[in-house]
């Protein structure tokens, strides 16, 4: 497979968000000839499906999110995923791509959502070393070279002792090492990262190991240097113990901390177990006031109608009482024009108005018993005949007292006109209908 242009996906998902264990690499080398192409073989585990978009980088030891990759190689993705077969993978890196440096990098599968799902241990890309040497020396030389050669193969015998003796440390340190791996696993939520960090320490010591088994050969004061690499790897053993502690501690405070939160959880459940009956509480007084207001504007509308029937009856009042204004007031006109001419009739016959007295006329005296001073009687007074039951025929209105003809005064006008006022069933006094408990109050003081 070739490496396309397509960039793969990547995310900023840290290492504690990682599973190592679902790609297992194979066979891979220590380390790798610069100008070679690499092969890598990885493992399948039962539980992880591979997909189209994922891939397999190379990173630099010390990477911190997948977008941190040196080269990358698409995956293919096997026929048969239930095969022994497909479980066993390789992919190979062109020369081309791969690093020129001498850094660790390790083997990364990363899937198409940007997550590592598998780990290598680290490498390193160098040129083998040339141990054969071929020397030309003298005979004496020679026999020097032997017996330096000798103190040195005594030298080496003590340094492979010393070596012996640094990797049964190295031993004892991989076996306390695995311990602690074994304690961190069980702590996998809070100490992921502390994992990993142990995990390429563990590399480092291997890699060192390596180095120190190479460099046999050297003098005394190599061992030296080794031994205080060793106390070194001892020292960060003992810092990451006091690591580990400090996890363990976060671990009981983070739990404490729950525990705190669940007490407040409670406290906030009662307290919103209160809240809700206070407000069924309101909402019950929310409905009984809802209904109290339903009353009150039915009330509202009762009174309204009844506002408007009085609005209604009292505008008809009020034509009525202008028509009868209007009548009084065209009456009253006629009035003075009759007086008028009463006036002119009585001064043209030598009378004044305000000194004549009425009197009545009755059916059995004649023209002489009218006016004994006049021998033929009045001539007028047939006039006056026609004209008094005018002035007699006159109506008064009960509520303002105004005059009307008899003509005038209808039987509408006069049933209207009673509809105004009350009448006394025993005294015949008129009352204002406005006035109808003063009405009543004068009925009752007949009956004492």
């Amino acid at each position: 497979m070739e490496e396309t242009v397509e960039d793969p996906p990547t995310s900023a998902v840290l290492l504690d968000h990682c599973h190592f264990s679902q790609v297992i690499f194979n066979s891979v080398e220590k380390f790798y000839v610069p100008g070679g192409d690499v092969t890598c073989y990885y493992t399948l585990t039962q539980h992880f499906i591979p997909r189209r978009k994922d891939w397999i980088g190379i990173f630099r030891v010390g990477w911190k999110t997948t977008r941190e990759y040196y080269t990358f190689m698409w995956v293919a993705l096997p026929a048969d995923l239930r095969s022994e077969s497909a479980k066993q993978q390789e992919v190979q890196f062109k020369a081309y791509y791969l690093p020129k440096d001498d850094e660790y990098y390790q083997f990364c599968y990363v899937d198409q959502d940007g997550v590592v799902r598998g780990a290598s241990i680290p490498f390193q890309f160098r040129p083998e070393n040339e141990e054969d040497i071929l020397v030309v020396t003298t005979q004496g030389e020679v026999e020097e070279i032997e017996q330096h050669n000798k103190e040195l193969c005594k030298e080496n015998q003590e340094l492979k002792d010393s070596c012996v003796s640094l990797q049964k440390q190295n031993s004892d340190l991989q076996a306390e090492l695995h311990k602690k791996e074994e304690e961190l696993e069980t702590l996998k939520s809070t100490s992921k990262k502390s994992d990993q960090r142990a995990k390429a320490q563990k590399e480092r010591w291997e890699t060192e190991l390596l180095r120190l088994k190479e460099e046999n050969q050297k003098v005394s004061s190599e061992n030296e240097k080794m031994g205080v690499r060793v106390d070194q790897l001892q020292a960060q053993l003992s810092t990451q113990e006091k690591e580990m502690e400090k996890l363990v501690q976060g671990d009981e405070e983070k739990t404490e901390q729950l525990e705190l939160l669940k007490k407040e959880n409670s406290q906030l459940l009662l307290t919103l177990t209160h809240q809700r009956e206070q407000q069924k509480k309101l909402e019950q007084t929310v409905q009984e006031m809802k209904q109290e207001e339903t009353t009150a504007k039915k009330k509202q509308q009762e009174l309204t109608d009844e506002n408007a029937g009085l609005s209604k009856t009292l505008s008809e009042n009020k034509i009525i009482c202008n028509v009868l204004q209007r009548e009084k007031e065209r009456l009253e006109r006629e009035n003075d024009l009759l007086k008028r001419e009463n006036s002119r009739l009585l001064s043209y016959m030598g009378l004044d108005f305000d000194s004549l007295p009425y009197q009545a006329p009755t059916s059995d005296q004649g023209g002489a018993g009218q006016n004994p001073g006049l021998v033929f009687g009045n001539p007028y007074s047939g006039i006056q005949e026609s004209s008094a039951p005018s002035l007699l025929g006159v109506r008064r209105c009960p509520t303002c007292k105004s005059g009307f003809a008899d003509d005038l005064f209808d039987g509408a006008t006069e049933q209207r006109t009673q509809s105004l006022c009350l009448n006394c069933p025993i005294c015949d006094k008129t009352f204002p209908a406005k006035e109808k408990q003063i009405f009543e109050d004068h009925v009752f003081c007949h009956t004492l």
